[in-house]
């Protein structure tokens, strides 16, 4: 399927299920729409791409991530560029060492996987609090909560009386 396809599927789903147009990067999500894929940091390193769930509430948006074996201390979340909501792993990408093992020991066989290296970047709608975002990592899902403003006041007309 070709980029431009991607990008033409991606835009007719969002209206299917009335996505906020703006809350995602239509390049990024057609790339690495099943959380395969990567992306590049600023100095060239390849860094991949997690499959992200987003709820839209009444009051918030609200971010799901599959973060299995990642602690809080391995995930940062930070704004930038007033509305870019940004999340990335902090570790190197390698395993760590596990309770018990010995600096002389080897591995025979190893199946899982080391935490990878991601980034992930969402333009926020207008309407979010970007003040008021919270954060958790529980359990192998970081949870990502950003608070709807709400709307502006409707200008009233108010007639006045001519004596």
């Amino acid at each position: 399927m070709s980029p431009i396809m991607d990008e033409n599927l991606v835009s007719t789903v969002s209206e299917l299920f009335h996505f906020p147009q703006k809350l995602l990067f239509p390049s990024t999500m057609a790339r690495n729409h099943s959380g395969g894929g990567g992306e590049t940091t600023h100095d060239g390193k390849s860094v991949s791409s997690i499959p992200v769930d987003i709820l839209d509430t009444q009051k918030e948006y609200v971010f799901f991530f599959d973060v299995p074996g990642l602690s809080k201390a391995d995930v940062q979340v930070t704004v930038e560029d007033e509305r870019t909501l940004v999340i990335r792993s902090i570790g190197n990408g390698k395993r760590k060492r596990e309770d018990g093992e010995d600096e002389g020991c080897k591995y025979i066989r190893l199946e899982r996987k080391a935490s990878p290296k991601f980034l992930r970047k969402f333009l926020l709608p207008e309407d979010s609090n970007v003040s008021a975002i919270t954060a958790k990592c529980e359990n192998g899902v970081l949870t990502i909560a950003v608070e709807k403003q709400p709307p502006p006041a409707k200008a009233k007309t108010l007639e006045v009386a001519i004596s």
